[in-house]
């Protein structure tokens, strides 16, 4: 008989949570690490860990650590198209009102993952492909994701994917980082100010009840993407951000 937990499968809950840890840690944690954060028995945490492995969902390394596993990269692509299908009509109806790229990108461990793009109509404009991945502590779309989570998490993400300053006008210290999270939080939208390329600004806001944190923004050169843009702009990155949100939550996505 099936172990119920608040509805639900014990032995289930149990291997996300252990798959959940692991990728809140950065990608890999030890045996006593993974039994501090989860809480449960070492024979339960053997038992789930030799299925997962078994079955190509965690791997462990040759420190004994263990690792998220290859199997979980076709779960995660299929579901970041999934959700980035959800935006996809958001982000055009952003394009033909801003005439800017749109983009969506979520949390994949220590970095970005875009996972929808809606170009620009200007023959000079910007183009992130979908699949790139990217620093979290100088894209607009990073620093709308980080500043959904709390300060310890983003020390430890920082800590892990170092701050490489792209320009010089990336930030590259984790307390002037936190301070500017922390003003994204107080106005509900974050500037990537030729902080990942000279001659590019781009304005991001958080998407809130997404499944991972998750965040859609416009970009394009300074010269067209100036702060009566951003004045135009953020109301409508909200409003898209809140239905597509709306969306996911009424689709049960979350």
């Amino acid at each position: 008989m099936a172990e119920q937990s608040s509805g639900g499968v014990q032995s289930v809950e149990r291997v996300f949570d252990l798959l959940e840890a692991i990728t809140e840690a950065g990608g890999s944690l030890t045996l006593s690490e993974l039994a501090e954060q989860s809480q449960l028995p070492l024979p339960t945490i053997h038992r789930l860990l030799r299925t997962l492995v078994g079955r190509g969902y965690v791997r462990q390394l040759a420190n004994r650590r263990y690792a998220l596993g290859p199997r979980l990269i076709r779960l995660g692509d299929g579901a970041s198209t999934q959700l980035g299908a959800y935006a996809k009509p958001q982000l055009t109806s952003l394009v033909a009102e801003l005439a800017e790229s749109a983009n969506m990108a979520v949390r994949e461990g220590d970095r970005v993952l875009y996972i929808a793009q809606v170009p620009s109509p200007h023959t000079m404009r910007m183009f992130t492909e979908v699949g790139r991945r990217a620093p979290m502590h100088n894209t607009g779309v990073g620093k709308a994701i980080l500043s959904q989570l709390d300060d310890e998490t983003v020390r430890g993400i920082m800590s892990r994917a170092g701050m490489p300053r792209a320009t010089d006008k990336s930030i590259g210290d984790v307390d002037e980082l936190l301070a500017d999270l922390q003003r994204i939080r107080e106005r509900g939208y974050a500037i990537d100010d030729n902080e990942q390329e000279i001659g590019v600004r781009c304005f991001a806001v958080p998407v809130p009840n997404a499944p991972t944190p998750t965040a859609i923004s416009v970009s394009g050169p300074t010269s067209r993407v100036d702060e009566a843009f951003g004045l135009r702009a953020v109301p409508l990155l909200q409003s898209i951000a809140a239905s597509v949100g709306q969306e996911l939550r009424s689709s049960g996505a979350r």
